[in-house]
Formats: C-alpha cells, sequence, structure tokens
C-alpha cells in the first residue's frame, strides 16, 4: 500500500532505538525525509547508519528531554509536516519512595519534550494546513500500573494533551492522535521484565510468561509487540490515508484495556 508520504519531512524523538528507530525505519522506506534525535553520538550515528539503508535521514544531537535540547533540534529542524512525539523514560517503582525529582524528571521527560516541540510546530501546520502530531503514549494512559505510577501518570497527560491540540484542528488537515502500544520488545523492556519478576534468572521466555501473568493478565495476545508492529500503526496514522482519525488514541496494546476502559 502507498501511504502517499513521499516527500513529507518527519521529527522522530528519542529515535536511537526501540519503536521510535522502527518508526524512523518505516517512514524512511515511505519515502519520507526523516530526523532523528539522540543523545549519543555513536547511537546516533548507529541509528543513521541503520535508517539510512531504508531511506533519507538526518541526525541531530540533541536531548528534547531538556528546554536546551528542544531549541537545539528547532534550530536545526525549523519545520516539520510530522512530529512523533516518541521520547520516554520508565521505572518500576514503589509509590512511597518516588521523589519529587523523581516526578518532574519524568515529566519533563515524557511530557515537557511533546508539549515544547508541539508549542513549535503545530502553529507552523495549521498555517500550512496540513501536519501531523502523533504522541507515542502507552496503555498505562489508560491503565496506571501500580508499579510505576509516575510513568502511568506522564502517559495519561500526553492523551490528555494530544486531544487538546486536536480540538484546535477543526476544519483543517492536520491531525493530532495518540498510539497507545503494550508492552514492545526492546533492550529495555526486557530489563524491566527482568527488574519484577521473581526469578530473574529463568530463560527469558519464563519470564515473559510470568510478566504477563503476574503484571498485565488481561492481554489477549500474550506476548510482547514488536517494534516494526507499532511503526506501521504510526505510519499510516501519519499518512493522508488516516485523514478522518483526528482526536484519537488509538490502542496497539495486545487487548491489556478492556473495552469499557
Amino acid at each position: 500500500m502507498d501511504l502517499q508520504l513521499k516527500g513529507k519531512t518527519a521529527l522522530v524523538t528519542g529515535s536511537t532505538a526501540g519503536i521510535g528507530l522502527a518508526i524512523a525505519e518505516r517512514f524512511a522506506a515511505e519515502g519520507v525525509d526523516v530526523v532523528v534525535s539522540g543523545r549519543s553520538q555513536d547511537k546516533l550515528d548507529a541509528a543513521v547508519a541503520q535508517v539510512g539503508k531504508a531511506g533519507r535521514v538526518r541526525g541531530i544531537l540533541a536531548d528534547p528531554g531538556t528546554a536546551v535540547g528542544v531549541d537545539a533540534l528547532i534550530a536545526a529542524v525549523p519545520s516539520v509536516d510530522i512530529l512523533i512525539n516518541n521520547l520516554g523514560i520508565y521505572e518500576a517503582k514503589p509509590f512511597a519512595q518516588i521523589t519529587d525529582e523523581d516526578w518532574t524528571r519524568f515529566f519533563e521527560i515524557n511530557v515537557m519534550s511533546g508539549v515544547r516541540l508541539s508549542r513549535h510546530y503545530f502553529p507552523r501546520m495549521l498555517e500550512a494546513d496540513w501536519g501531523r502530531i502523533i504522541f507515542i503514549a502507552s496503555e498505562s494512559g489508560l491503565l496506571t500500573p501500580g508499579e510505576m505510577i509516575h510513568y502511568g501518570t506522564t502517559k495519561t497527560a500526553q492523551l490528555a494533551i494530544a486531544r487538546g491540540l486536536a480540538e484546535q484542528t477543526r476544519g483543517t488537515n492536520v491531525t493530532v492522535n495518540s498510539v497507545l502500544p503494550g508492552p514492545t520488545r526492546s533492550e529495555g523492556i526486557v530489563e524491566f521484565i527482568r527488574s519484577v519478576v521473581d526469578n530473574k534468572d529463568a530463560p527469558e521466555a519464563e519470564r515473559e510468561a510470568e510478566f504477563f501473568t503476574r503484571f498485565r493478565p488481561l492481554s489477549l495476545i500474550r506476548r510482547l509487540i514488536e517494534a516494526d508492529e507499532i511503526a506501521a500503526m504510526v505510519a499510516f496514522l501519519a499518512s493522508p490515508l488516516a485523514a478522518v482519525t483526528n482526536g484519537a488514541a488509538i490502542r496497539a496494546e495486545g487487548g491489556i484495556v478492556p473495552t469499557i476502559a
């Protein structure tokens, strides 16, 4: 299927690994001019090399989890057609041990990165009468996990921001949506699962099975999602073919969230 994205420009934050990298690769394969960002030059170079196999890519060394990093990105890329707010961190931590500093750090990275970038690019998209902003949220934005309440709260905030921005697009060709992945395979999630299961030395498949039995029992697929499965959903939402999907929170979480949620 031709997603009609050739010639568009996309900025994907948190794009040196995991879901962000998969999204960048998918965009490049669709003919999008992709901008990836990273905090480590080595990881950024590796991501650029990988995405470059699929198409056109540019790497920007900047940390959009800070105001300074956002300013650097905007200076390097003043205008984009597609903004993917993917940058995010997570950790398991008992609620009583989540400090004020933890809360501030999570909101700066998970929420304010997207707020700051959207604040710049959104008005320009409205002026051009075309654009896509997609927040990569999480099923945790609907079902807050008890083992990482601070993370879940930031994901709920992303859903609210995306919907509020979408309310301002009436009558335009700009859309703002959220995608809610479930647990998605990456180096980080593998270590996260190890940190919460009982038998930390069990084979990876057994740890994964224990995780879904104990912590995500409502999952219908009962497995980790692959990053390219999320990337396919994001690419469609970013395309002209998804013009009627606006202000939506699209679930791509393997059935963890009940329909009534």
